[in-house]
C-alpha cells in the first residue's frame, strides 16, 4: 500500500516506543498557548489578533462547528488520493500555506519566510509568499525546491513598481500572482494600537521594496543609508484602492494565473470571472481587517456557485484537518492555513511548520478514511449536514 498522510501517526507512535515523544504540540490549543509564550507581546498581537473585538475572527473558527460530515460505510477507503489539479499543476494535497505578512519575524532566527519555504519544499504544500517579507522574494523562491510557490501582491500606487514586483516574481519561478484586495487601508486593530505595533514602520519586512530597482529609484539615498526615508516612501506607495476599472491593467501585468484574494460576494465573483481572472480566493483576511462581517466559510458556497468552474481558494478560520475536509466539501479547490503554521514556525522553525502541515494532512486523511471519502472529489455538499447553533 502506498504511503498515506495519515501514516504520520504511526511515525509518532513508533518513535514513542523508543521513548521519543513529540516535542511540538499535537493540538491547536496547546500550539497557540506555547507560541504566545514564545513570541513578544507586540508580535503576538500582530499575528494572533483580529479587527475590533474580534467577533469575525471568532466567527470564522466557529463557522466550521455548524457543519458535520456524514459517514459513509463499506466504501473501502483503504487508500486515499488527496491530490488536486490547480492551474495546470498536480498538487499532492489541497492544502496550501496562506500568506502571512510578518512571517519572517516569527522565526527565532528572524528569517521565517525562508524557513517556511523549506517546510513547503519538504512537504509538497505550496506556499503563497507575502509581499511583506524579511528576505527578498527571489531568496524565498530559491528555498521552495520542486514545490510550487505563489506570490501575493499588495498592489502599490506606483504601477511601475507593481509591474516590477510581478516581473520579479515571474522570473523567480512563482506559479501565480495572488492579489490581495482588502488591505489598501489598515483595519481597526485595537491590540496593535494599544501596543503601538506596526512592524513595517520600524523598517521590518520591507525587503521586496528595498531590493526593487523601481522603489530604490524613488529614494534620494539607498535604504541602508536612510531607512527612515525608505519607510516613509513605502507608506506613501504601499497600496492602491483598486476598482473594477483597474482589472484590465492587473491582467496585463502577467501571463501567470491571476487570483483575486478577499472576494466573498457572488456578484464580485462573476465580475472577476468576466474580467479574465484565473481563480477566486474566498477570504476575509482571517478577521484581521474588518470586524462585524460574516465568516468566510458562510460565503464559500455562494462564491463557488458564482465561480462556475473557476478554481476557488479559501482561508480564514482553518485550525484542523476536519476544517480542511469541511471546506473541501463546501466547494473549495484548495484550502489555506495561516495562524497554525505561523505558531509552528515560532516554536520550531521549518521543522515546526512541517509538523503542523503533516498533522493537518494526517487528520484530514484519517477522517476521509474513517468516514469513507477516498478523494477530494468525493467530498461534496451532500457529505455535510448543517448542525444547530449560532456563530459568534
Amino acid at each position: 500500500m502506498a504511503a498515506q498522510f495519515g501514516d504520520y501517526q504511526y511515525e509518532i507512535q513508533f518513535n514513542a516506543l523508543s521513548g521519543v515523544l513529540p516535542e511540538l504540540p499535537m493540538a491547536f490549543a496547546e500550539l497557540e498557548r506555547r507560541a504566545k509564550a514564545t513570541l513578544s507581546p507586540s508580535l503576538w498581537s500582530y499575528v494572533a489578533g483580529g479587527a475590533g473585538d474580534e467577533f469575525t475572527q471568532r466567527a470564522n473558527v466557529r463557522a466550521f462547528e455548524q457543519w458535520g460530515l456524514i459517514p459513509r460505510m463499506l466504501v473501502g477507503a483503504a487508500e486515499r488520493d488527496l491530490s488536486v489539479e490547480l492551474f495546470g499543476l498536480t498538487l499532492p494535497s489541497p492544502l496550501f500555506l496562506a500568506p502571512v505578512g510578518v512571517l519572517g519575524l516569527c522565526a527565532q532566527d528572524g528569517h521565517g519566510d525562508l524557513a517556511t519555504a523549506r517546510a513547503a519544499a519538504r512537504t509538497g504544500v505550496p506556499m503563497v509568499a507575502s509581499t511583506l517579507t524579511v528576505d527578498p522574494l527571489e531568496q524565498v523562491a530559491g528555498e521552495l525546491g520542486d514545490t510550487p510557490g505563489f506570490f501575493q501582491l499588495y498592489p502599490p500606487k506606483d504601477r511601475e513598481l507593481a509591474a516590477s514586483l510581478v516581473a520579479r516574481a515571474e522570473a523567480a519561478g512563482f506559479k501565480g500572482i495572488v492579489v490581495t484586495l482588502d488591505t489598501w487601508v489598515l483595519g481597526w486593530r485595537p491590540g496593535d494600537l494599544a501596543t503601538g505595533n506596526f512592524p513595517q514602520l520600524r523598517g521590518n519586512c520591507l525587503a521586496n521594496y528595498t531590493s526593487d530597482p523601481v522603489f530604490r529609484a524613488r529614494l534620494a539615498k539607498p535604504p541602508q543609508e536612510d531607512m527612515q526615508a525608505a519607510v516613509l516612501e513605502w507608506v506613501s506607495v504601499f497600496a492602491a484602492p483598486l476598482t473594477w476599472a483597474d482589472l484590465p491593467w492587473l491582467r496585463s501585468l502577467t501571463t501567470l494565473p491571476l487570483i483575486l484574494k478577499g472576494i466573498c460576494h457572488p456578484e464580485d465573483v462573476r465580475r472577476a470571472r468576466d474580467a479574465g481572472v484565473d481563480g477566486i480566493y474566498c477570504s476575509n483576511h482571517g478577521g484581521r481587517q474588518a470586524n462585524g462581517g460574516l465568516p468566510a466559510l458562510a460565503a464559500l458556497p455562494g462564491v463557488v456557485a458564482a465561480a462556475d468552474g473557476l478554481p476557488v481558494l479559501f482561508d480564514s478560520g482553518v485550525r484542523s484537518g476536519a476544517d480542511l475536509v469541511k471546506a473541501l466539501a463546501l466547494g473549495a479547490t484548495a484550502v489555506g492555513v495561516g495562524r497554525p503554521y505561523t505558531y509552528g514556525l515560532a516554536l520550531g522553525g521549518a521543522a515546526g511548520v512541517e509538523h503542523v502541515l503533516r498533522s493537518l494532512l494526517a487528520e484530514a486523511d484519517l477522517i476521509m478514511a474513517v468516514d469513507g471519502y477516498p478523494t477530494p472529489a468525493d467530498l461534496t455538499r451532500d457529505a455535510l449536514v448543517r448542525l444547530p447553533g449560532e456563530v459568534g
